[in-house]
């Protein structure tokens, strides 16, 4: 596991540079990533041309976790990417934990390289590494990464006490502005959103290979998987006509995999492209992403909309974050402009003025969704910048933090149509 005592270290250069430059060398390499999270996952699928899943402890069961895993099974090596710090959760657990990346790493047994910023201090970088080896004794970190080094005799000092400490050094990088990739209000820019991203990951290859010590890192994932593939994710329907492009890209590789798994057929279609969902389509799922950026092109695409309206008078439709956004009368970009959208929700979207939302939700289903009956109760989690200006409809679940303290983002629906902020992970277990 690729960890960090903090958000910002460095992980995701070493992440995809590490993932690039193993896959070049030929070896298979599984990706993971802990904890809720769209982007970065594609970008891992980009540098190994595998598809990384994500392993969330506080929102899926144990079974869940150890299944996914499982799918690992013909690689030769494993990498997860941790969240934020490597034991930052949240205070009250969920389905299997708090949703710690330490957690992951302990239940599979996988050592930790921590990635640690050194701008600022040299020796005294240890005391932090240190802290970080002797917090939990099933946790293990094998070693560090130090990052951000600013010269020969920083890194010198840095290893100094590193040595001093008995912490392995399995890398030194130095300060690269030039990789860092851009990011907007959600987090990195998508990566199918960059025209040069063969380009910049070969560059983040290359910059592990010059720095950092490929054949010790190989030699500490040595050892078995742990895992069962036994756990079933049930679907929505049978046959669903999936949103799928620049505006509605937030889809979780476990949950398409689940559903193709227990039979479902998964029907692409594209509203930028002015594409009708699926005349056959059983339900019609717009998934989240950035419906702000192209407001102006889903108002002005017909033939989307007209098909979504007329499979709405029979059939379920369901909106995620953005696409409940889609759902409803309107969305205001952060100019300020009035988009009519499909008019199937009352709901009143603004970007007007920005505000947060963030963290896990737990939602107990007050009316069907799909094949989701009332009462199911939903994991997963809300991230969005949106104001809701208006939401008159009945709310489609009783939503709670991962405290339970509720909170008001209930969702809603009207007739067949219904959709919440709350990204979906996994169902109660």
């Amino acid at each position: 596991m690729i960890a960090a005592p903090a958000s910002g270290s460095g992980k995701t250069t070493v992440m995809l540079g590490l993932l690039r430059a193993l896959a070049d060398e030929g070896v298979v390499v599984q990706p993971f990533k802990s904890g809720p999270d769209y982007i970065d996952p594609a970008f891992h699928r980009a540098a190994c041309r595998r598809d990384s899943y994500n392993l969330d402890g506080w929102a899926m069961p144990g079974a869940l976790l150890d299944s996914l895993v499982a799918r690992a099974g013909d690689a030769e090596l494993v990498l997860a990417e941790a969240s934020m710090g490597l034991f930052d959760g949240v205070a009250t657990p969920g389905q299997s934990g708090t949703g710690a990346g330490a957690e992951i790493a302990r239940r599979f047994g996988w050592p930790v390289v921590l990635v640690l910023d050194v701008s600022g201090q040299a020796q005294s970088a240890a005391a932090t590494a240190l802290g970080f080896a002797t917090l939990d004794a099933g946790v293990r970190i094998a070693g560090v990464i130090l990052n951000r080094v600013a010269s020969a005799r920083h890194e010198r000092l840095a290893r100094a006490g590193m040595t001093s400490a008995g912490i392995a050094v399995l890398g030194a990088l130095p300060r690269a502005p030039t990789l860092r990739l851009p990011e907007r209000h959600l987090g990195l820019v998508q990566a199918d959103e960059h025209c040069d991203l063969e380009e910049r990951i070969a560059a983040h290859a290359a910059f592990a290979c010059a720095h950092l010590d490929l054949s010790a890192l190989r030699a500490l994932a040595a050892g078995g998987l742990a895992g069962s593939a036994t756990s079933r994710i049930d679907p929505p329907a049978q046959r669903i006509a999936l949103a799928q492009d620049a505006a509605f890209s937030f889809t979780y590789p476990h949950l398409l995999s689940g559903w193709r798994a227990a039979g479902t057929t998964l029907l692409p279609f594209s509203p930028l492209a002015d594409e009708p969902p699926a005349a056959d389509a059983d339900l019609v799922w717009l998934p989240g992403g950035y419906p702000e950026l192209h407001a102006g092109r889903i108002a002005a695409a017909t033939r989307f909309l007209e098909g979504l309206r007329a499979h709405a008078e029979t059939r379920p439709v369901y909106g995620e974050c953005g696409g409940y956004m889609v759902l409803g009368e309107a969305l205001v970009d952060a100019d300020g402009t009035h988009h009519r959208m499909a008019g199937l929700l009352g709901l009143v979207t603004s970007y007007a003025t920005r505000r947060l939302h963030l963290g896990y939700r737990r939602a107990t289903l007050a009316r069907r969704l799909g094949a989701f009956a009332p009462a199911t109760t939903l994991f997963g989690h809300e991230f969005h910048y949106s104001s809701i200006l208006a939401q008159p409809d009945a709310p489609l679940a009783a939503v709670t933090d991962a405290d339970g303290v509720a909170v008001a983002e209930t969702g809603s629906a009207r007739g067949h149509v219904s959709g919440s902020f709350f990204h979906l992970i996994a169902a109660a277990r």
